[in-house]
């Protein structure tokens, strides 16, 4: 069986997250949860359908990059198949991520909640609370010309939409519809709970439904600017995290760096974070980890033999890879990072026109790679990682977070709890073995 070329750059796209509910997408699916040992969505999900009558908030993290899109996906698919209405979105894809405040996320969720119950048959009746925000709404995105559109109906859902499309276009605009909405927050808060979401899960109910999930994704993104003071993760989840909890199951995924002060965070959240560790390819020891080497090949010749088991894969490596061992090879260069090995992998298929990958054409990305990485590093930012490299150890200062949020360091758990070790491209580099 000759694999289609182009079909497998297209499924090794490393901007593409899998759907599990997709028959199609789920064949390129790897279940890593065997190798990670951290807290899967599974568990979440288990939390969830214990406690169906209550409301809950959980948080949840990992590397950027590390797969938990794919991860909130499947978790949004399991609590379907126990009978959730679940909402799933990422803010990145609503919001400005870069200058993100409470009223902006609470708005969101709001606008998505009610798109997502019209298929379902149920048609949402804000009203007074509502029709406060409302006629507020309207003279702002009046004031900062936003066209509303001819003939459009003006209810909730159409003006939220408005709203966030016309702070995309301009920046001041942002800034000047959320001098209305910020002072507003507890009225958007109070609306959402007992005009949106009370009446909805109560119509729910009768429809079947144990009750509402909403999965907000890629808030892990907002970046670490200085907002009233703070940076701005620490602001809208220590400061303003009491808001975000809603009259229903929710999910926010959160900033790596804010799981390093946990016990604050539990303060506010008190289920505290869970988090989807990286892929280990290697022990702490530094000896290979053959079961999650075993995993990270599949990760590959699954989306070039997607109606084939693994053995047959096992099988037919060097219709994929000129031999395994470039494959290994690949594997253990992304350190176990599902983002990083998928452009490693879809670089070498657009820079070879014919398959199978050779090693010669891994090792030229590979070596671009980290030419590109090693030149954003700085003298004291390679003595902490050849002090990483060395301990394995954790450290909970701002150059070491700032390392790892850029990909330079990256986390793994195991039985023994957490540890680190620096992204393997540089981990070869002549910098960091010469210092």
């Amino acid at each position: 069986m000759s694999i289609d070329r182009t079909a497998f750059l297209r499924v090794c796209n490393p901007s593409t997250t899998i759907n599990c509910a997709d028959p199609e997408q789920g064949k390129f699916y790897v279940d890593f949860s065997s190798v990670r040992e951290g807290q899967g969505v599974e568990e979440m999900a288990d939390y969830i359908a214990s406690f169906s009558d209550e409301f809950s908030c959980q948080l949840f993290t990992g590397h950027i990059g590390c797969g938990k899109s794919t991860e909130l996906l499947r978790l949004k698919t399991l609590l379907e198949k126990e009978n959730f209405h679940t909402v799933y979105f990422g803010a990145d894809h609503v919001l400005e991520i870069g200058d993100v405040n409470i009223s902006d996320i609470l708005l969101a969720t709001a606008h998505q909640v009610i798109g997502s119950l019209e298929p379902v048959g149920i048609d949402p009746q804000p009203k007074d609370k509502f029709n406060i925000l409302k006629e507020g709404m309207m003279k702002v995105i009046k004031e900062v010309g936003i066209p509303i559109g001819a003939g459009l109906s003006i209810n909730i859902f159409n003006l939220i939409g408005k709203w966030f499309e016309g702070a995309k276009v301009r920046p001041e605009n942002h800034h000047h519809l959320r001098g209305f909405s910020e002072p507003h927050t507890p009225t958007i808060l109070e609306a959402i709970n007992n005009e949106l979401l009370k009446p909805a899960i109560e119509s729910l109910a009768q429809k079947g439904k144990k009750g509402l999930v909403v999965i907000v994704d890629n808030l892990d993104r907002v970046q670490n600017v200085v907002k009233v003071g703070k940076a701005q993760h620490e602001y809208l989840f220590f400061d303003r995290g009491e808001q975000l909890k809603l009259n229903c199951h929710i999910i926010y995924t959160v900033p790596f760096e804010l799981r390093y002060q946990d016990a604050r965070l539990r303060q506010r959240f008190p289920s505290g974070c869970s988090v989807l560790p990286m892929i280990p390819v290697m022990h702490r020891d530094n000896s290979e980890n053959q079961a999650g080497m075993e995993l990270m090949r599949q990760m590959a010749l699954a989306r070039a033999f997607p109606n084939n088991d693994a053995a047959y894969r096992n099988e037919h490596v060097t219709e994929v890879f000129d031999r395994r061992e470039t494959l290994d090879r690949l594997c253990r260069i992304s350190g176990g990072h599902v983002r990083d090995f998928l452009i490693l992998l879809n670089t070498c298929i657009r820079k070879q026109k014919t398959l199978p990958i050779s090693a010669e054409t891994l090792e030229n990305v590979i070596r671009e790679s980290r030419n590109n990485q090693t030149r954003g590093v700085s003298d004291e930012e390679w003595q902490v990682l050849k002090q990483v490299r060395k301990d394995k150890k954790i450290h909970k200062t701002d150059l070491f977070q700032d390392l790892m949020r850029r990909m330079f360091i990256f986390e793994y758990q195991d039985r023994d709890g957490f540890y680190a070790d620096v992204n393997p491209l540089l981990a070869e580099s002549r910098e960091i073995e010469s210092r």
